[in-house]
């Protein structure tokens, strides 16, 4: 499996908080069958995202756990309207590794009102961007409609692992439900922030997808269009949106 959206930098946002527990992350992620894990710090307005900084600890990381899994740097990026900025100038200090894949964040009290004009651009620059978790936040749970726009737009949305064991509630893996029956789903991933609360696990949710898709969707949502991100490449998904 590759996990395209993780908290597992230390001491650089909410994520791990030494070392020792960032180690522990990418070991149990390991264990649970991920093989490629992109470390995705915060870029909002508490938590400044400065790429070689970043791109040094996460050399420092891979030395310190070996080979397995294998690190790449992305970032869990934040529509404010100072990033929204940023990233039409310098996309590339945001995206995914080395492509044009960018995970986006909406906030949970507003929608930017030049959100779709801001994808256009961002589309017309050669970048995806791929809306995260959009089943737990509060005002897309009321109206998913809108994600389903977004996708015809060009974007792509990841769903959180752990929304479809249950863990974020009732509504949150409703939400998700309905993204999957509209096939509005293109990626599964743990947004995983320690060893305890929020791990950096995707097998128990990958198994549930299998059982109620099949599996080629399973593996779909964690393998193939995730290698395909992580090669800049356009997975089949996208060719169909």
């Amino acid at each position: 499996m590759i996990d395209i959206h993780c908290h597992i930098l230390p001491e650089v946002d909410d994520g791990p908080k030494s070392w020792e527990i960032a180690e522990q992350m990418c070991r149990m992620a390991a264990q649970d069958g991920t093989q490629h894990i992109v470390a995705t710090p915060h870029a909002n307005d508490n938590y400044h995202y400065n790429r070689p900084y970043l791109s040094h600890l996460l050399e420092t990381l891979q030395q310190r756990i070996g080979p397995t899994p294998q690190l790449s740097l992305g970032c869990d990026f934040h529509l404010s309207f100072e990033n929204m900025q940023s990233a039409l100038e310098e996309p590339e200090q945001f995206c995914i590794a080395n492509s044009r894949y960018l995970l986006i964040e909406f906030s949970n009290f507003s929608i930017p009102k030049q959100i779709d004009d801001w994808i256009g651009q961002m589309r017309e620059r050669g970048v995806l961007p791929i809306i995260t978790h959009p089943e737990r936040n509060p005002l897309l749970q009321q109206s998913s409609e809108r994600v389903l726009h977004w996708v015809k737009l060009g974007c792509a949305v990841q769903v959180t692992g752990s929304v479809l064991t249950g863990f974020w509630g009732a509504r949150a893996q409703q939400t998700a439900q309905w993204l999957f029956k509209k096939e509005a789903v293109h990626i599964l991933a743990s947004d995983g922030h320690d060893t305890v609360r929020r791990p950096p696990v995707l097998s128990e949710a990958r198994k549930t997808v299998a059982k109620a898709f099949g599996e080629e969707i399973a593996k779909a949502l964690v393998e193939r269009n995730p290698s395909a991100i992580l090669r800049n490449e356009a997975p089949p998904w996208i060719s169909r949106s």
